[in-house]
């Protein structure tokens, strides 16, 4: 598995942009990484870093060997994990990229129910807008993408489609917390929590407020969903979310879905690189939440 081991040490040079760096965090001297590094350049016939004073950077020919690098390993860790269940013995690493609004309850959720069954499975979570997220996946640094309304991508393929309806979230003595459905009218009448210029919910809300054609008091604005929900839990103010992000655990907030006259429906897409073949562990990962969200809010195969 030697050429493996190269593989890695190129793929960690390439995301530090520094051989000391990636020198120490493989355990090697820098001498002994760079030879790696060019013994290797030189069985290709051509350089695939470029030499700077402030570091490495893959130059054309790297950017296409980093992309095989990172297919090779994908495809290696699902050979592993293929061997692993003809024993009997589920292992593997999964790594999911997830929109902020599903990485407080839903993803640790189903991690650990997975975990419970599959001990021997690790992850990562990747929190990242739905641009970079897509991004993640594309460039092998994710397995699969649960996020808001993914940007048109020809490489990204959805697995799985959930509607969402966006909810004003408030305190339990808001005014407007006895109504069953909200206008989105009625909400700007209020103070409001609103979610940053990164977040996927943001471009729907600015939709709606271009249609609404009325002012928005905006007293707080944030990236953090945490943040919003903190602030809205202890003023008389409304902030956004979809159903399938807000925390089940949450008793001093309750959330009412703005009326679809108003805000029609957002998309939840669980989606992967198109064409790629997912290790075992990361196929049930994938069935696993499927089902669960199926059961709680229905879903629309891609």
């Amino acid at each position: 598995m030697k050429h493996l081991k190269t593989l890695r040490c190129i793929e960690d040079v390439a995301s530090s942009g520094s051989i000391r760096k990636s020198a120490e965090q493989l355990s090697l001297t820098a001498s002994a990484l760079t030879r790696k590094i060019q013994d290797f350049e030189t069985e290709l016939g051509t350089p695939i870093f470029e030499r700077m004073p402030q570091g490495m950077r893959l130059n054309a020919a790297g950017e296409l060997v980093l992309r095989h690098i990172r297919a090779q390993l994908s495809d290696f860790e699902r050979l592993r994990s293929q061997i692993a269940d003809l024993s009997g013995v589920r292992r593997g690493h999964v790594t999911v990229a997830v929109s902020q609004a599903f990485a407080h309850g839903l993803i640790p959720k189903e991690i650990a129910s997975y975990r419970a069954r599959h001990p021997l499975v690790s992850f990562s979570v990747l929190v990242r807008d739905h641009v970079h997220a897509v991004r993640a996946v594309a460039a092998f640094e994710a397995d699969v993408a649960l996020v808001i309304t993914p940007p048109p991508a020809p490489e990204f393929e959805p697995l799985l489609v959930i509607h969402q309806p966006l909810c004003a979230l408030m305190s339990k003595d808001h005014p407007l917390a006895k109504a069953e459905t909200v206008r989105f009218r009625d909400c700007l009448q209020y103070p409001i929590a609103m979610p940053g210029p990164s977040l996927a919910i943001r471009h729907h809300l600015q939709s709606a407020l271009v249609r609404a054609s009325l002012p928005v008091n905006t007293v707080v604005e944030s990236d953090s969903f945490e943040v919003l929900r903190s602030y809205t839990g202890g003023e008389q103010v409304i902030s956004f979310q979809i159903r399938a992000g807000i925390p089940q655990d949450n008793s001093n907030l309750v959330a009412r879905e703005i009326d679809h006259r108003d805000m029609p429906p957002t998309q939840l897409v669980l989606g992967q690189l198109r064409g790629r073949s997912l290790s075992v562990a990361a196929s049930k990962f994938v069935d696993q939440i499927s089902g669960s969200l199926h059961s709680q809010y229905g879903v629309r195969s891609a």
